[in-house]
C-alpha cells in the first residue's frame, strides 16, 4: 500500500469515525435525575424469562434512578380494562402484535409517533414484517423484540435442498417438483401442510400471501378473498392436491415425516423439537409467504398520563437493539426482530433461527386489525372446500368473501 493511499484512508477513517460520534451526540438521551419505576406487564415464564430478566436488570444498572418491575397478569386483557381506566396499569405491555388494533381503539396504548419514533427508524432497525406488523392505521403503536412463523422443514434422509424451488415465490415449480417427486417415490409425498386438507387459515396463508394476496383483512376492515391473487391460489390447489396427502393435521404430518411418508413439512420452531427427538436430520427452506406473529412491547396512556413515556421508550429501544436481541435469541433460540441481531453470525449459525428468519424476512405480519376475527372460519372453511372439490375456487372464495364482509360489518 502506498503511502499517498494511506494517508488517504487514514483520512476517511478519522471522518467516518468523527461522524459515528456526531450522530450519536445529537441522539436524544433520557436522563432519569429523580426515581422512577416503570411497571411491565408480559406474558414471559420459567427458563424463557431469565434472559429477558437480565436485559432490564443490565438497564437498571446502567440507570440506578430506574426501577423495573415485571408483572404477569393472569389475563392481560381484562386486567387493563380497569387498570387503564383507573390510570393504575402497567407502562409497558409486552403482547403479540395481533392486539394493537383493539388495545389502540380503547385508547389503552399510545401512538410511539408522538414520542419521537419515526418509520426511518422502524425500517433501518427491523425486520419488514416486523415493521408492517407494528403499524396500524398509519401509526407505529409498538417495537417488534422477535417474530415467529412457518417454512418448508425437511427431512435430509429424504431430501435436499434441489427438490424445492430456489424462487421461494414460484408456486409453478413447486407443482413440478412435487409431481416428480412423487413419480420417483411412489406413494410419498413431497411436502405436508396441515392447512392444506385441514381448516386452518394460518397455515395455508403461505400460498395465499405467496400468490400476491396481500393479507386476509386490512386494519379498515377490507377481505381480499375475491381477488383475482385469491383465485390464482386457490387454482393452483387443485392442480396440487393430486401430489399432497388428502387430509392433514398436525399430528398427521408430523407422523408421515418422522416415518418417511412426506419429505417435508411445512410447519414453524415449535415443531423441532419432535424432529430432533426423533433423530431426524433437518433443513430449512422459505416458501411463499407466511403467516409472522410479533411479540412487542407498547406502551400505555397511563405512561404518558404519569410522565414516564420517555423513560418507557428508552426501555423498549434498548430492549429491542441489537446486542439485546441477539443474547435473548441465542439464550431462548427466538428469531430476532431486529435485523442486525438477526444478521449476526452466532444467530446466523444456528439452523432453526437462520432458516425459519429467511423465511419470515418474506412473511407478511399477523393482522393487527379489530376486524382479524373475521378471517380465520371463512378463509380455512374455503380453502378446505376447494381442496376437496366441494366447491369451485370461485363459489368457495365468494362464500369466504361474503361471511368475512358480514362478520366485518358486524364489528363495526
Amino acid at each position: 500500500m502506498t503511502k499517498k493511499l494511506w494517508t488517504l484512508l487514514s483520512i476517511l477513517l478519522i471522518a467516518s469515525m468523527m461522524l459515528v460520534a456526531c450522530e450519536k451526540a445529537t441522539e436524544e438521551v433520557v436522563e432519569v435525575t429523580e426515581p422512577v419505576t416503570i411497571t411491565v406487564w408480559h406474558q414471559w415464564s420459567g427458563d424463557y424469562l431469565t434472559p429477558i430478566q437480565a436485559v432490564f436488570d443490565a438497564y437498571m444498572a446502567a440507570n440506578p434512578n430506574v426501577t423495573i418491575v415485571l408483572d404477569k397478569p393472569e389475563n392481560v386483557s381484562d386486567a387493563l380494562k380497569v387498570a387503564i381506566p383507573a390510570g393504575e396499569g402497567p407502562d409497558i405491555i409486552g403482547w403479540a402484535n395481533d392486539q394493537i388494533g383493539s388495545q389502540a381503539l380503547v385508547g389503552n396504548i399510545v401512538d410511539l409517533t408522538t414520542l419521537g419514533v419515526t418509520m426511518d427508524e422502524l425500517n433501518s432497525t427491523y425486520e419488514p414484517a416486523a415493521v408492517n406488523g407494528v403499524v396500524w392505521q398509519d401509526k407505529i403503536w409498538a417495537l417488534p423484540e422477535s417474530q415467529e412463523g412457518i417454512a418448508l422443514v425437511y427431512n435430509t434422509a429424504l431430501a435436499s435442498a434441489d427438490d424445492f424451488p430456489s424462487d421461494p415465490m414460484d408456486f409453478a415449480d413447486l407443482l413440478a417438483k412435487a409431481e416428480a417427486f412423487q413419480a420417483a417415490n411412489p406413494g410419498k409425498y413431497l411436502i405436508c401442510n396441515q392447512g392444506l386438507g385441514n381448516p386452518d387459515a394460518y397455515h395455508v396463508a403461505p400460498v395465499w400471501f405467496g400468490f400476491g394476496v396481500p393479507e386476509y383483512v386490512d386494519d379498515q376492515g377490507v377481505a381480499y378473498m375475491n381477488t383475482p391473487e385469491a383465485l390464482a391460489a386457490a387454482n393452483w390447489m387443485t392442480q396440487y392436491h393430486a401430489f399432497a396427502p388428502a387430509e392433514t393435521s398436525h399430528d398427521i404430518c408430523k407422523t408421515m415425516i418422522v416415518e418417511g411418508q412426506a419429505a417435508a413439512w411445512w410447519t414453524g420452531p415449535w415443531a423441532i423439537a419432535d424432529l430432533e427427538t426423533a433423530g431426524i436430520d433437518y433443513g430449512i427452506l422459505p416458501m411463499g409467504r407466511p403467516f409472522v406473529g410479533i411479540k412487542t412491547l407498547m406502551i400505555t396512556s397511563n405512561a404518558v398520563d404519569r410522565g414516564t413515556a420517555d423513560v418507557a421508550l428508552d426501555i423498549i429501544r434498548f430492549f429491542t437493539n441489537a446486542e439485546n436481541e441477539t443474547t435473548v435469541a441465542l439464550a431462548n433460540k427466538t428469531i430476532p426482530a431486529n435485523t442486525a441481531a438477526l444478521n449476526n453470525a452466532e444467530i446466523q449459525a444456528l439452523e432453526t433461527i437462520a432458516g425459519f428468519g429467511a423465511s419470515l424476512n418474506l412473511g407478511i405480519p399477523m393482522a393487527n386489525s379489530a376486524y382479524a376475527g373475521a378471517q380465520w372460519g371463512p378463509v380455512g372453511d374455503a380453502t378446505t372446500a376447494i381442496w376437496q372439490a366441494a366447491q369451485t375456487p370461485e363459489e368457495a372464495l365468494a362464500a369466504a368473501q361474503a361471511a368475512m364482509d358480514e362478520a366485518i360489518a358486524g364489528m363495526k
